[in-house]
């Protein structure tokens, strides 16, 4: 199966009342890893990468293993995701070379630091979403501003800085047209996202509840959605890691974000803690190992074990073979001719 928009993947979803997993990748074992689990629970997937990966990794490899994971599995209906593009011409050049969704990130100025005006993030978004559109490519829009700081990118301070007010979310999605809306409701990038399990005061679930109340047909996206388990930051610290105690969002929580219209959930420090867990082991059990393939085999199967967790837990198990691809230029001949429609039908208050 070619690679497929994310839209694709989402509208699906919805259809189902499922959520979706966008995992983070840098590199080769990371993509086998998530496609592995994709073939063990028979899932849908969205590998994603930000502009610190395509920077660490270089854009074309990235794109070619992308390609390699989609001729190797090939009943496996996969989209290839930019995250937390900052600018335009961040966005533009995911396209040029092949993604086929992108996220503009529009909630920060492009030095993905400060946060920008909602009139500055209706504009970016905007212009992003006409130049992708045309082209057939999905775009996830941000508002509200998460928490935290990764690969560069982020705020900083808490997740709720900055959280999304709903009137603002409708007017967003009104406006840009995007196709998955990216909102803050106390999340944050990175592991260090709670100092205790999270409850209603610092993780608004209400808020989530009363946005898709107000976007009905809206994609929501929760990023910074890691669960952070006790036993994978165990393991990293009994094999001489210094991780400090935290929490990261429960499963129930996001579970419960998926019934209330929640398509696409973000995922990426789960893998990393698997994958430095696994090394560390390794390393510390056998010191007298060099050989890559002797951590980074044990690595790539602790992630696969996260992620085919992630993906059964947020219902997409089982659902890779309910449809058919559709063509990136199909998807650009229905975004022009309104048959794929991105502007929301907004409930009453």
């Amino acid at each position: 199966m070619p690679l497929v928009s994310a839209r694709q993947l989402l509208d699906e979803a919805a259809k189902g009342g499922y959520g979706v997993g966008a995992f983070n990748v840098n590199d080769m074992e990371q993509i086998q890893a998530i496609m592995e689990a994709a073939k063990e629970t028979n899932s849908p997937v969205i590998i994603q990468a930000s502009r610190g990966a395509r920077q660490f990794a270089q854009d074309n490899y990235l794109y070619h293993l992308m390609l390699a994971a989609a001729e190797l599995y090939p009943q496996i209906p996969l989209a290839m995701h930019l995250d937390h593009g900052n600018s335009f011409e961040t966005c533009e050049s995911a396209i040029k070379l092949g993604f086929t969704s992108v996220m503009m990130d529009g909630s920060l100025k492009d030095d993905g630091k400060t946060p920008a005006t909602f009139e500055e993030n209706v504009a970016v978004t905007k212009k992003v979403v006409d130049y992708a559109h045309e082209r057939g490519i999905s775009v996830e829009g941000e508002i509200g501003v998460l928490g935290g700081i990764e690969d560069g990118h982020g705020a900083g301070g808490s997740g709720l800085d900055h959280v999304t007010d709903p009137d603002q979310a409708v007017e967003f999605a009104e406006l840009t047209g995007v196709d998955s809306l990216a909102i803050a409701i106390g999340t944050s990038h990175g592991a260090y996202k709670f100092t205790k399990k999270p409850d209603g005061s610092v993780l608004k679930m209400d808020l989530l509840i009363k946005i898709h109340q107000r976007l009905p047909n809206t994609h929501l996206v929760m990023h910074g959605s890691s669960s952070v388990p006790k036993e994978l930051q165990d393991i990293v610290n009994q094999y001489g890691g210094k991780l400090k105690e935290t929490w990261g969002v429960p499963v129930e929580e996001i579970q419960l974000g998926i019934k209330n219209g929640v398509r696409k959930i973000n995922v990426d420090t789960d893998n990393r803690l698997a994958i430095t867990g696994a090394i560390r082991k390794v390393l510390w059990e056998t010191p007298e190992k060099f050989d890559p393939r002797d951590y980074m085999k044990p690595a790539r199967a602790a992630m696969q074990k996260v992620v085919a967790q992630r993906m059964t837990q947020f219902g997409q198990a089982g659902h890779a073979g309910d449809y058919k691809a559709i063509p990136i230029a199909d998807m650009a001949k229905g975004y022009k001719s309104g048959t794929l429609v991105t502007k929301p039908l907004v409930a009453a208050r």
